[in-house]
């Protein structure tokens, strides 16, 4: 297989508070696969494990890429960008005294994708004319949609294979994040990539997902196909209100 990624029964947390429960979820190569679920419930905290950002207590989270296997929980999150792995952090975390061009060179940092500068800023800009525009203003001063988009484009910078977006439509106008969600859609068309999509917002994030997990309290307790999801008693609570 060429790219896989498989957690197994991950528990995590922050010092003596645990914060997910024996997670286990997979994702294989070109799917999109979306992590539903409200505030708090774990789903940045999984994103951090798989970058290395936060290491798990236990259990496994593990890389299939060309057939060689990579135990993410014993790599630097370096190690871990330079396999292909690039994350869209919630509310963006972008450099904001930096300009929109230094923040996109700031992504293109692994070694595989350094000599592709110039061809994947050249794509950012295609994908994202708005920041082309304003490639020379700095990233704090552009909208909240703006920044969505440059923290997107920072990291396809990196040329990933694997893409976490974690809650794109957080504090985004409603048509916003219908163009963010479409925008992630045809950016894992055009690029082959597989995404592993963390979101609250079910109606966006079903139109673009192959599969879907539900997280509540650090537990995966359901996870099917988009007509699967939406037939769910626990979606039809959380997010259909019926």
């Amino acid at each position: 297989m060429a790219l896989e990624l498989k957690i197994q029964g991950i528990d995590a947390g922050y010092g003596a508070v645990r914060a997910l429960h024996g997670i286990s979820l997979s994702i294989r190569e070109k799917e999109t696969v979306a992590l539903l679920g409200t505030n708090g419930n774990g789903k940045s905290t999984l994103m951090k494990c798989v970058m290395g950002i936060v290491r798990p207590t236990k259990g496994s989270v593990v890389l299939t890429i060309d057939n060689q296997q990579h135990d993410l929980t014993r790599l630097s999150t370096e190690e871990i960008v330079n396999l292909g792995v690039a994350l869209v952090p919630e509310g963006r975390r972008l450099f904001p005294k930096l300009t929109v061009e230094e923040n996109l060179l700031l992504g293109a940092f692994r070694p595989l994708a350094r000599a592709e500068i110039r061809k994947n800023m050249a794509f950012s800009y295609e994908v994202f004319p708005v920041l082309a525009e304003r490639r020379r203003q700095l990233a704090g001063s552009l909208s909240g949609g703006q920044q969505q988009m440059l923290a997107i484009a920072r990291a396809l910078m990196s040329a990933p294979k694997l893409l976490l977006v974690d809650e794109p439509s957080v504090g985004l106008a409603p048509i916003l994040v219908s163009h963010t969600i479409t925008t992630i859609k045809a950016l894992k068309e055009r690029y082959g990539l597989t995404v592993l999509m963390a979101e609250q917002n079910f109606h966006q994030a079903i139109r673009i997902a192959d599969r879907g997990y539900i997280i509540v309290h650090g537990e995966i307790v359901f996870e099917g196909g988009v007509a699967a999801l939406e037939q769910n008693a626990l979606v039809k609570s959380y997010y259909l209100g019926t």
